[in-house]
C-alpha cells in the first residue's frame, strides 16, 4: 500500500534559520545600564546606603553598645575606663578651672566613643538619632517639593491661560525672596507658634513643621523647569497628533506629558536632597529648625560651638558627616544625570 501523506519539510542546507526578534530594553532599563558601569556614583550610592542603615539602626546602638539615653541630661555619670571610674563631666583645666568639660572620645566600641556634650550626651548615639531625623526631613521634604512642582508645572503647561498666570504669580512671589530668608521667616512664624487649620493641628517643635517650610520654599526653582518642558512638549508633533485622532485630554496629560518629565524629576532627587539637608541644618544650627528633644545634626553642630577648643569633635563629626552625605549626593546626582541624558559621555559598548 503507498503512502500518500506528505513528507515533512527538510531545511536546505547552507540556509540560515531567520533570526529570533529580541526585544530592546526600554529607556529605564538603559539608563539603569549606564549607571551601573559609573563607579563613582556606584560608591556614592553605597555610601549612602550605609549612612541611612547606621541611622536606622540608632535605637539598636543606644541600648546595645552605648547603654545610654541620648535625649537624658548626665551631668553626675560615670564611666570606667582602664579599670577606673572617671565621670563624664571633668572640672575643667584650662584657663581659671572654672566650668566642666565633658570626657573625650574613647575610641572603642562603646559607650562615649566620640566622647560626650555639655550635658554628658553620648555623642556617637546623638549622631545616629540625629542623621536619622535630617534624613528623614530632607527625603520628605524633597518628596513634598517634587510633587508640588510637578503638578503645578504640568498645570501651567497643559491648561495655560488664566490658570498659567495665576500659578506664575504665585511662584513669582515665592521666587523672589532668598531661600534662606523665607525659610527663616516661616520657621521663625510656625514653629514658634505651631499651625492649625480646622481639624488639623500640628503642635510647635513638630518635625512636620520644617519639612513643610523646607519642602514650599523649593518649590519654584524646580517648577520652573517642569513648565518650560510641558510648554515644549504641547508643541511636539505627538501631542499635535494625539489630539488630533481625538484623544482625551487627561489621557494626553497622564500618557504624553507625566511619562515624558518624569526622567527630570528623578535627575533632580539626588540634589534636592543635598540642598533640602543643607537647609534642615541651617536652620537647626539656628534653633528653628529641629526642637529639643529631637535632635539633627545641625542641632549637634550647635551644641559644640561652645566646645570647639577643648571638645571640637562635638562639632566636627556631625560637620563631617553632613560633608559626606552631600558630596555623595552630589556624585550620585551627577551619575544619574548622565545616565538620562541621552548626550552623556557615559555610552554602552
Amino acid at each position: 500500500m503507498t503512502d500518500r501523506s506528505l513528507p515533512h519539510p527538510v531545511p536546505a542546507a547552507g540556509l540560515a534559520q531567520a533570526p529570533v526578534p529580541v526585544a530592546s530594553p526600554g529607556p529605564w532599563a538603559i539608563a539603569w545600564r549606564r549607571l551601573k558601569r559609573d563607579r563613582a556614583a556606584m560608591v556614592a550610592l553605597l555610601v549612602l546606603v550605609l549612612v541611612a542603615l547606621s541611622c536606622l539602626c540608632a535605637p539598636l546602638y543606644a541600648s546595645h553598645v552605648s547603654g545610654t539615653n541620648p535625649f537624658a541630661t548626665n551631668l553626675n555619670g560615670q564611666i570606667t575606663l582602664d579599670g577606673q571610674a572617671r565621670p563624664v563631666l571633668e572640672p575643667s583645666t584650662t584657663g581659671l578651672g572654672l566650668g566642666m568639660t565633658p570626657i573625650g572620645p574613647t575610641w572603642r566600641w562603646g559607650p562615649y566613643m566620640l566622647g560626650a556634650d555639655n550635658q554628658g550626651r553620648d555623642i556617637a548615639a546623638r549622631m545616629l538619632y540625629g542623621g536619622r531625623n535630617s534624613l528623614l526631613i530632607a527625603g520628605t521634604a524633597t518628596i513634598l517639593t517634587l510633587t508640588l512642582a510637578v503638578v503645578v508645572g504640568l498645570a501651567c503647561g497643559f491648561f495655560g491661560g488664566i490658570v498659567d498666570g495665576v500659578l506664575n504669580r504665585i511662584l513669582d512671589v515665592l521666587w523672589a525672596f532668598p531661600i534662606y530668608l523665607l525659610a527663616i521667616s516661616l520657621s521663625i512664624v510656625l514653629i514658634a507658634q505651631g499651625v492649625t487649620i480646622g481639624p488639623i493641628e500640628v503642635k510647635a517643635g513638630s518635625l512636620w513643621l520644617p519639612i513643610a517650610i523646607i519642602g514650599i520654599v523649593y518649590v519654584p526653582y524646580v517648577a520652573r523647569p517642569i513648565r518650560g518642558q510641558t510648554l515644549s512638549l504641547m508643541q511636539s508633533e505627538f501631542v499635535a497628533a494625539a489630539t488630533a485622532l481625538g484623544v482625551p485630554p487627561w489621557r494626553v496629560f497622564f500618557k504624553d506629558l507625566l511619562p515624558n518629565v518624569v526622567p527630570r524629576v528623578i535627575v533632580m532627587v539626588p540634589i534636592l536632597l543635598a540642598l533640602n539637608m543643607i537647609t534642615e541644618s541651617s536652620l537647626s544650627f539656628l534653633s528653628i529648625g529641629v526642637q529639643p528633644p529631637d535632635a539633627s545634626w545641625g542641632t549637634i553642630i550647635q551644641d559644640g560651638q561652645g566646645l570647639l577648643y577643648s571638645r571640637p569633635i562635638v562639632a566636627l563629626a556631625p560637620g563631617l558627616a553632613i560633608a559626606l552625605t552631600v558630596l555623595a549626593l552630589n556624585i550620585l546626582g551627577d551619575g544619574v544625570r548622565d545616565a538620562f541624558d541621552p548626550r552623556a559621555k557615559v555610552r554602552i559598548a
